[in-house]
């Protein structure tokens, strides 16, 4: 019969290719058993958007079948997403275990499109998913989502609305249409609080906040008040706004918030006529910004008209066109993210295998 030490043995041969440690070490094989040959045993993955989850599955089964006296091996995947720990002084949104802000350095760029489908993606994956629409000057999520329902009240707040399986606040709910916000900063800091206290979220793995642009008294609220796990920005690939989203990385570094990476949105276009690629606003810039600023490039999204209108009929394109390049690059961009997601959460803890049995 194969024993404990020869399955752990040869599990720590399978390493995740994103944290650089094998899955034994990490703590990701649970519910270890063998009986006679027959060995079953779970892995938990840190994010069910795992990108190589399939293939950690794979190498994990060779790697115990090569057991000498191992006949059967079953492994279940399983997914269990790290709370992001929090910093001191500041106080966590309760049963919300990663909150991570969208931001750029200016309007325009497709933030809030972005923001709504990297949030149905995830959630598409099984991962619990929540959006909140800070941007109040312009808030766009309820109808990229479309939404036509307002929250009710609920126990201890106010319930949000569930759209495409993410729960969603957004000023716009509370606005009428057209009605312009003409705030100061003390009232976006108190409706920001509002919407993270006085929101019963319940149980979320991630909350994705669309924020305005720029860098003024939401991002300060939202950064001072809460522990964010990381910042994602989103810009577009010419100059002038990589150099503005400069702005809002450089912001986020100064108020001690980790970015977990660059979204380069209208990266090119494909002409659905002839097939020929146009980079109408330049190409690459994202990319040598990454390298420049020492943060990863989460993806590419290319300006497409599928995009434009799924977000204007209420469905957005990762649900509209699946199978489509657009919707095949926001579904790699959410992986992407879900994994410097773990990798941030993951640098300072490693768990040792649990709960074997025989």
């Amino acid at each position: 019969m194969p024993t404990q030490e020869q399955v752990l043995t040869a599990l720590r041969k399978v390493m995740d290719p994103d944290l650089h440690r094998d899955i034994v070490t990490l703590g990701f094989v649970r519910d270890l058993k063998i009986d006679q040959g027959k060995v079953s045993f779970s892995v938990v993955l840190t994010t069910p958007a795992c990108p190589v989850k399939d293939r950690l599955k794979e190498e994990s089964e060779q790697a115990v079948r090569a057991i000498p006296g191992v006949d059967q091996v079953t492994v279940d995947m399983r997914s269990d997403v790290r709370p992001a720990p929090p910093p001191p002084g500041l106080n966590l949104v309760p049963g919300v275990r990663n909150i991570v802000p969208v931001g750029s350095g200016k309007g325009g760029v497709g933030k809030s499109t972005v923001s709504a489908n990297l949030a149905v993606a995830l959630a598409k994956s099984g991962a619990r998913v929540g959006l909140m629409d800070a941007d109040v000057y312009g808030p766009s999520i309820p109808t990229i989502l479309g939404i036509t329902e307002l929250p009710t009240p609920g126990t201890k707040g106010i319930r949000p609305v569930v759209a495409h399986g993410v729960k969603v606040i957004s000023s716009g709910f509370f606005m009428k249409p057209g009605q312009a916000v003409i705030w100061r900063g003390p009232m976006l800091g108190k409706l920001i609080d509002q919407f993270l206290s006085d929101v019963e979220w319940g149980e979320l793995d991630y909350l994705v906040i669309d924020l305005p642009p720029g860098t003024g008294d939401v991002q300060l609220t939202l950064c001072q008040r809460v522990p964010l796990t990381g910042a994602v920005i989103v810009s577009t690939p010419q100059d002038v706004a990589l150099t503005v989203a400069q702005k809002a990385l450089d912001m986020f570094r100064q108020l001690r918030c980790p970015i977990l990476g660059i979204i380069e949105n209208m990266s090119y276009f494909i002409c659905p006529h002839c097939g020929e690629r146009e980079n109408i606003f330049d190409t690459g810039g994202a990319e040598r910004a990454a390298a420049e600023w020492g943060v990863p490039l989460l993806g590419r999204i290319p300006l497409a008209t599928g995009i434009r209108i799924a977000s204007d009929s209420g469905r957005p394109i990762i649900l509209d066109e699946p199978d489509s390049s657009s919707a095949r690059a926001f579904l790699e961009i959410s992986q992407n993210l879900a994994a410097q997601i773990s990798i941030q959460n993951m640098k300072e803890t490693a768990e040792p295998a649990l709960k074997i049995s025989f």
